[in-house]
């Protein structure tokens, strides 16, 4: 990574005199931009190109006695296979391939990529590429890059990484970030990372004291512990990663019995990888940039419960229901604080959240600074937006501004400002206050920054995982052997007996009963008919010897009926939970097991009312992610309804992760639907299980 950050020498492979062209930008860029080592053209039409001696070729440039750091291979993609080799054999360090025609035109492309990496590697080199557009240091003026966006938003150090598969989407955050005024040390666009890929610079990037934000824009995630490294990297010094992870991926093969498989998918893997490492996903470059202010300031945002002024009643009432929508606390304020307010503030005020300051501020000067002093004083009061729709003559915004800025920094506490106005937000901005056009940025700022760093704390550091485990069997597993294998991870499953005849089933009953336990519920069991309800293989609620051993006959006889050969049936204890639950594994082939727990019952697919976490999590994981669920408030108890075991879910989601990430190499999925779950201190029962086990292991 020095040799492509901090290089001594720069070989520019097929340098151009045109700084138009992509061998002639990174030149023009190097001498415009500060860069103190040796720029060394490359070109055998040239002896002097744009005002420095060149070179008919690499080996001509060795044999004057000048090995170079780092390579720019600015030349055909027919061409660049030998460049490579003779950079490789010269003992370059790295090389930036701007060529495309490579993995992105097929299968013939990708060997030419590969063997570039090869004969690289296997001489100690390193690839940024190919199809790259390149790396920058504008700390250092080491600009491999050919981005025509530096020819017109000039370069500025500062504390901002932006690391990207894309060219344009590297280059769109860092205009807007410049033409906010916010400088940037690394830009690169590594495209089709075949060697040092954005996940392995992000890990460099990060390790840079300087850098408190990291910007990532990826397609795909191929190496993702070297992204986790960047989180872990960042995590440890106070930095933030925001990402955006576009082009959702195809969902990986899942058989038709898994619902779990279905339910999580590409998307929501790399969700619950983003969310475990502590990164935050934007969706867009908008939301990428949106709170980098906030981030720099790096103020700590507590609970995240704010409180939302302005001299406009609107503004706090729309505010409020922004706040809401992005889930943003509202702070409820302190006895005293309120008091404090109400003196302060004129009869026709709110002394309340959001609080209104009425046009009153117009007239009264030390009104505001006054407010802010005892907003300070509130423990409930973690962050503040304040709302000027409106300012002019009468309206002392440099002092609102110096006020805004000096109870942040003297609370420490995160502070925006949202104005219409131009001219008001430039003496906001002026004075270092976070300010956006609009209240509706400013909530999105403030909510997306709290939320991340309230995950970046729950956060985990990478350790290695358990050597994987095997397990018997392959392939869809019947009910008895998933109930089993649950109560192996340590899931509690409901009793039951493993029965081939009706007599069986009737001696199952009898056992089943004796405690007193009263009903029953007699299935069909066979690993090729895991739905049994569609097939009328589920009786429940049997209490007599009799219904039991009809049932039984009646299951085996449509079992026979779909082929199955030795039909078994399942005679469990009948359990009524407080509430149906799912709780599910699937095992991504990039980011292994992911646990996803949500409503159950015949409507799981529909309702959707899910969260997944990766492997492994704890039990405050489960949750904070139960949290998010529209069934939550279940939990706490509902009207007359007692509180769920929460506990107890966890606990079981726990060991499923837990034993998902020990046979990660054996599990395809796990489908538990319904698990029971009762009322708090009473556990969960799983009474329906699929376990699918991979046909190889």
């Amino acid at each position: 990574m020095d040799a492509l950050f901090h290089p001594a020498s720069v070989a520019v492979i097929g340098a151009s005199d045109n700084p138009n062209k992509v061998g002639g930008r990174p030149i023009h860029y190097m001498r415009a931009f500060g860069y103190r080592g040796d720029i060394l053209p490359v070109n055998p039409g040239r002896d002097v190109i744009q005002g420095l001696p060149a070179y008919a070729s690499l080996t001509d440039l060795v044999a004057s006695g000048k090995t170079p750091d780092a390579a720019i291979i600015a030349v055909s993609g027919d061409a660049t296979l030998e460049q490579v080799r003779l950079c490789a054999d010269a003992g370059v360090k790295a090389a930036v391939i701007m060529a495309s025609g490579f993995a992105e035109t097929g299968a013939a492309g990708r060997e030419r990529q590969q063997e570039l990496v090869r004969l690289a590697n296997t001489r100690g080199m390193r690839l940024v590429g190919p199809n790259a557009q390149g790396t920058a240091n504008f700390a250092t003026g080491a600009v491999l890059n050919f981005s025509t966006m530096f020819m017109e938003v000039a370069p500025q150090d500062g504390p901002i990484a932006i690391i990207s598969q894309s060219g344009a989407a590297s280059v769109m955050p860092y205009a807007l970030l410049r033409q906010a005024g916010y400088g940037v040390r690394y830009l690169v666009a590594t495209g089709n990372d075949a060697d040092l890929d954005a996940c392995a610079i992000a890990a460099a990037v990060a390790a840079d004291p300087e850098v408190r934000l990291i910007l990532v824009y990826l397609e795909s995630i191929s190496n993702p512990d070297e992204l986790a490294l960047a989180a872990a990297t960042a995590r440890a010094r106070g930095a933030s990663i925001v990402a955006i992870k576009a082009g959702n991926s195809a969902r990986g093969a899942q058989a038709a019995a898994s619902h779990t498989g279905a339910l999580v998918g590409n998307d929501a893997a790399i969700d619950a990888f983003l969310a475990a490492h502590g990164i935050w996903r934007a969706r867009d470059i908008g939301e990428m940039v949106r709170a980098v202010p906030l981030y720099l300031q790096d103020h700590a945002p507590a609970q995240g419960r704010t409180v939302v002024m302005s001299h406009s009643g609107a503004v706090g009432v729309m505010a409020a229901d922004l706040a809401e929508r992005h889930a943003l606390p509202l702070s409820e304020l302190q006895p005293d604080t309120l008091h404090a307010l109400a003196a302060i503030l004129p009869d026709f005020g709110t002394a309340n959240n959001p609080l209104d300051m009425t046009a009153a501020l117009l007239g009264k000067g030390d009104m505001f600074p006054r407010v802010l002093n005892a907003l300070g004083a509130d423990p409930q009061a973690d962050m503040v937006m304040v709302g000027i729709p409106v300012a002019g003559p009468g309206y002392d915004v440099e002092a609102l501004a110096r006020d805004a800025a000096a109870f942040s920094a003297a609370h420490r506490k995160p502070l925006v400002a949202s104005a219409p106005q131009q001219s008001v937000r430039d003496v906001f901005t002026r004075h270092g206050v976070p300010t956006f056009v609009t209240e509706a940025d400013a909530v999105a700022a403030l909510a997306q920054y709290a939320a991340h760093r309230q995950r970046a704390a729950r956060a985990r550091d990478m350790s290695p995982a358990p050597v994987a485990q095997p397990l018997e069997g392959r392939g869809l597993q019947d009910e008895a052997r998933s109930l089993a294998l649950l109560a192996e991870a340590g899931v509690p499953a409901v009793p039951y007996r493993l029965c081939a005849s009706a007599e069986e089933a009737v001696a199952a009953f009898e056992a089943l009963t004796a405690a007193g336990t009263g009903a029953v519920v007699v299935k069909g069991c066979a690993a090729a008919v895991p739905h049994k309800s569609e097939h009328g293989l589920v009786h429940l609620r049997l209490t007599s010897a009799a219904d039991v051993a009809e049932a039984a006959r009646a299951c085996l006889a449509t079992l026979r009926k779909l082929e199955v050969e030795a039909p078994q049936i399942v005679v469990a204890q009948m359990v009524k939970g407080r509430h149906e639950f799912a709780l599910g594994v699937s095992v991504d082939p990039t980011f292994g097991p992911l646990v996803m727990i949500g409503e159950g019952g015949t409507l799981l697919e529909l309702r959707k009312d899910i969260v997944t976490l990766l492997a492994p999590f704890t039990a405050d994981d489960v949750k904070a992610a139960c949290a998010r669920l529209r069934i939550a408030p279940l939990f706490t108890g509902y009207r007359d309804v007692p509180a769920l075991d929460l506990d107890a879910l966890a606990t079981a989601a726990v060991a499923l992760g837990d034993w998902a990430l020990r046979h990660r190499s054996a599990v395809r999925s796990v489908d538990i639907n319904p698990l029971m779950v009762m009322a708090a201190g009473e556990g969960v029962i799983a009474v329906d299980a699929v376990v699918q086990l991979e046909e190889q292991t």
